[in-house]
């Protein structure tokens, strides 16, 4: 792990000399570059030379608890050892954590794509139930969310909904979620009162830059339609609406979020490049999924990640094996305890990979 760290670190240092030769300072596109760049190794330089200091420190003291011979003064140095050796065992492990490479996509606006699966009317219930769980646990940390795109049942569910996300670290909080989520309950329209068992998949993809999937207007079919729902006069008698149709993938998607044809066509767009993206990283990963699965899973929407156990008040993410018994709070929003366990888990798996 030292030698990872060291070669950061000089890495930083010949960026900072570079950034002080008066040729690079005048390029600004080369300054900013190498200014992103130390930005990015910033945290692992400052923890690693927290982590010299402490342990020049802990020399130190271990040198003056073998020559001093005043039993009080003796004992505040090893007082002293104690604290100086955990802090740098914390240091180790921060800067282990530090050197797991980053998803350049972490911070990146999201979108979620809720289907109905197996289970009829009520699986259509469910996936309206997980579109409100989402959007509480999105505004609960300040991200915006709007509705893009929904297809509802007439029992007050949905076929299928996309929610957008925008928010700092949208995609590294929910990139978990993708998968199939089942649920166990009795429906609304069984007499019988006999538990049932419905799902729900889940996909989470982050917003696609354009320089990553190109869509050519050729392979493109753009309607105008009015828009469905309330949105007042301005909506039904004006074409807002933009449904838009990847020819050679078979992808679908209407927009009507927003007030005029151009920004729902560019919403579309951007939708379906963040779809077509989506599927071309399962393509890349099938062979390593094949292989082996991950401790936190492929996110797979074939991969049953999640169970919404309403008798027992039990949902279990079965990736981790964790199970919060306070489903009332967690279809409310209060998905935090297992998104900071998959993020732990996740990391551990990496670090494990890295033998760091």
């Amino acid at each position: 792990m030292l030698e990872k760290i060291a070669q950061v670190v000089a890495r930083y240092d010949q960026i900072e000399m570079q950034m002080a030769d008066p040729q690079v300072s005048a390029d600004y596109t080369k300054l900013n570059a190498l200014a992103q760049e130390r930005s990015d190794m910033q945290s692992v330089v400052d923890a690693y030379r927290l982590y010299q200091q402490k342990q020049q420190e802990l020399v130190d003291a271990k040198e003056m608890q073998a020559i001093e011979n005043d039993p009080e003064m003796k004992a505040m140095v090893s007082d002293e050892i104690s604290e100086l050796t955990t802090e740098i065992n914390d240091l180790e492990h921060r800067m282990r954590k530090l050197l797991i490479p980053k998803d350049p996509r972490d911070n990146r606006n999201v979108y979620i794509e809720i289907r109905a699966g197996t289970g009829g009317d009520e699986a259509g219930i469910f996936a309206g139930d997980l579109l409100r769980m989402y959007t509480r646990y999105a505004e609960s940390i300040g991200w915006k969310t709007q509705l893009l795109d929904e297809n509802r049942t007439g029992v007050g569910g949905y076929k299928e909904a996309v929610l957008g996300v925008r928010g700092k670290g949208a995609f590294s909080r929910m990139k978990f979620e993708s998968g199939v989520h089942r649920v166990q309950r009795v429906p609304m329209t069984e007499s019988q009162g006999r538990v049932h068992t419905s799902a729900a998949t889940v996909a989470v993809m982050p917003e696609v830059d354009e320089v990553e999937i190109t869509l050519d207007e050729n392979d493109l079919e753009i309607t105008a339609t009015f828009s469905a729902g309330p949105g007042g006069q301005h909506m039904q008698k004006n074409a807002t609406a933009a449904r838009i149709v990847h020819k050679p993938s078979g992808l679908a998607v209407k927009i009507q979020s927003e007030r005029s044809l151009t920004q729902n066509k560019r919403l579309g767009m951007s939708i379906i490049q963040a779809r077509l993206q989506e599927m071309e990283e399962e393509k890349q990963n099938a062979s390593l999924s094949a292989e082996r699965k991950s401790q936190v899973g492929s996110g797979d929407r074939s991969e049953k990640i999640r169970t919404y156990n309403y008798p027992q008040s039990r949902v279990t993410d079965h990736r981790i094996g964790y199970s919060s018994y306070n489903l009332t709070a967690v279809m409310d929003g209060d998905l935090e305890p297992f998104i900071e366990r998959l993020i732990v888990a996740d990391e551990a798996e990496k670090l494990a990979e890295a033998n760091i």
